[in-house]
């Protein structure tokens, strides 16, 4: 036995080494094996005793030699800066859950909320409850996204559940056993609540939204000339606006289709109406309708496609705006070499629509919207393409043989504007008495100014595109700042989301023990009995 002192007491230091740091991670709060522990530490001890007793009088020897005690003393130093360093680790591991900081350094920042979100968490004036009902193995993903709600405001309450001990909480809030795969998270603001079953930034974000924004508006879509459809299924073709639609529900605003041929007026609860992609003319008696919902302070949002068949390029002249007969073309800031594809190189960083919008959208056959050198109203030129862009104005040759190239004397050369915001000086109609007492420009001083967009390009918002880059950013906050909502304009979370491996609680246990405990101690033990058996060569 005393041959094999120095193998036992080795192997007996890895039982015990693995023992204290099995109970260490069950103080935390991490599920660990009792039998796990107590088997390490019992046959750790046992083996350290078995090591010392067949071996006590060479231990003793040795430990009164000069060298024993040299060993002594640099042993007990090596077993002070240990501990010393563990003790420096926990104290920082327990300020640093006292007392939060966080840092993203990622290009991207992948580990931060988007803008909308922090916006949304800086201005709440009520308190937030999140319970989230997560088993513990699913629970750390979620926490990760939420917890970040809760370090940017102290109004949003997080509580997490395991549906397994809290029945109480089930029942208080309804939650069914058929929601609890993997789990369900419910927000609450006063008594109204939101249940999110896919807690992803984007959902949990649009459920504080529809709390939180109260005073729900109204956007109606134009209908009849062949707009783009928000309705059906249609709605969800690569065409459709259905995702363009959702994305204005999500900010807590009423979308609906308005056939304005069959109304007397725009409807009174019209906050905005979008007209998105019509080729066909608007009747007269729609576009008097349209004048006079201006007149009384309406805002109208206008995308047009080059060549559409539509009357609309005279209804936005008026206005002051000038829609090109052209296409934009750009063959070295394109899709995939698209040269009728361009990626939008600078926006008017002065603007609320685009003051925090950074990075690039994309549109698809695009035409180039430019303010009237006469227009009397306050407008913005908002987006423009790239500067070797150009706007091709030879379109019979464009579409006929699908070439293009650029002409100083007849195309426009770039940057190209494709997109023009203001508020437009109209022209009072007949029923203008009606707004008050009129100043000399025709203008009543109180009448709420009307606001327009108009955009050279339909497709940039349908479902094919709208996800692509920022271009659901750019529509969104069109109509955050149409409907006067400019504290809404923001960037918002991205939709992508990484897959996730399902596994049950007994499969992850195992995972876990395998790879924080058994595996480990079974290479310090081969590693043990490998230094052992070199050892023990070397002495023979």
């Amino acid at each position: 036995m005393k041959a094999y002192a120095g193998l036992l007491g080795a192997l007996g230091l890895v039982g015990v080494v693995f023992g204290l740091l099995s109970f260490t991670f069950a103080l935390f709060g991490a599920p660990t094996d009792l039998v796990w522990i107590g088997g390490n530490l019992a046959i750790g001890v046992l083996l350290l005793a078995i090591s010392v007793g067949s071996s006590f009088e060479t231990l003793r020897t040795r430990m009164r030699s000069a060298e024993g005690r040299r060993a002594g003393r640099y042993g007990s130093s090596a077993l002070l800066s240990t501990f010393l360093s563990i003790a420096i680790l926990g104290g920082i591991g327990y300020l640093a859950n006292r007392h939060s900081v966080r840092f993203d350094w990622s290009e991207q920042k992948i580990h931060s909320l988007s803008g909308q979100s922090r916006k949304l968490l800086g201005d709440l004036d009520t308190d937030v409850q999140a319970v989230a009902f997560f088993s513990p193995i699913d629970a750390p993903v979620v926490r990760e996204l939420l917890d970040r709600y809760a370090y940017e405001s102290p109004r949003f309450q997080l509580v997490f559940a395991d549906p397994a001990t809290r029945p109480d909480l089930l029942e208080q809030y309804g939650i069914g056993p058929e929601k609890l795969t993997p789990g369900i998270l419910v927000v609450s603001v006063g008594g109204e609540s939101v249940e999110v079953a896919e807690v992803t930034e984007q959902n949990v974000t649009n459920a504080m939204v529809k709390l939180t924004r109260t005073d729900a508006k109204k956007v109606y879509f134009l209908v009849g000339h062949n707009e783009r459809p928000i309705d059906g299924e249609p709605a969800e073709q690569k065409e459709g606006y259905g995702r363009a639609a959702q994305a204005l529900r999500n900010e807590n605003y009423q979308v609906e289709p308005l056939l304005l041929a069959s109304k007397p007026d725009v409807p009174e609860d019209a906050d905005v109406l979008v007209i998105a992609g019509a080729t066909r003319p608007l009747l007269g008696v729609e576009l008097e309708s349209i004048d006079r919902y201006l007149e009384r302070g309406g805002s109208v949002f206008v995308l047009i496609d080059p060549r559409a068949n539509s009357n609309l390029a005279e209804v936005v002249s008026d206005w002051g705006v000038e829609l090109g007969e052209d296409v934009v073309v750009d063959r070295s800031l394109a899709l995939f070499g698209r040269a009728t594809t361009p990626f939008a190189s600078g926006y008017d960083t002065e603007h609320p629509i685009t003051r925090e919008l950074r990075e690039t959208t994309l549109f698809s056959m695009v035409r180039s919207v430019r303010i009237d050198p006469n227009a009397s109203g306050d407008f913005t030129e908002l987006v423009f393409t790239g500067e070797e862009s150009w706007a091709e104005r030879d379109l019979v040759r464009f579409f006929s043989e699908g070439t293009a190239e650029f002409n100083a004397d007849e195309d426009l050369g770039g940057p190209i504007a494709v997109a023009v915001v203001g508020t437009p000086v109209l022209s009072p109609s007949a029923d203008a008495g009606n707004l008050g007492e009129m100043s000399e420009s025709g203008e009543s001083p109180d009448a709420p100014k009307p606001r327009v967009a108009v955009f050279g390009d339909a497709d940039f918002a349908d479902n094919e595109f709208i996800e692509s880059y920022r271009d659901r950013d750019l529509f969104v906050n069109t109509v955050n700042w149409l409907l006067g909502d400019v504290e809404s304009i923001s960037i918002r979370p991205n939709l992508a989301r990484a897959s996730r491996f399902q596994l049950s609680n007994e499969q992850f246990q195992t995972i876990r023990s395998l790879s924080l405990f058994v595996l480990p101690e079974a290479i310090a033990i081969l590693g043990v009995v490998t230094w052992w058996n070199r050892r023990r060569q070397q002495a023979g």
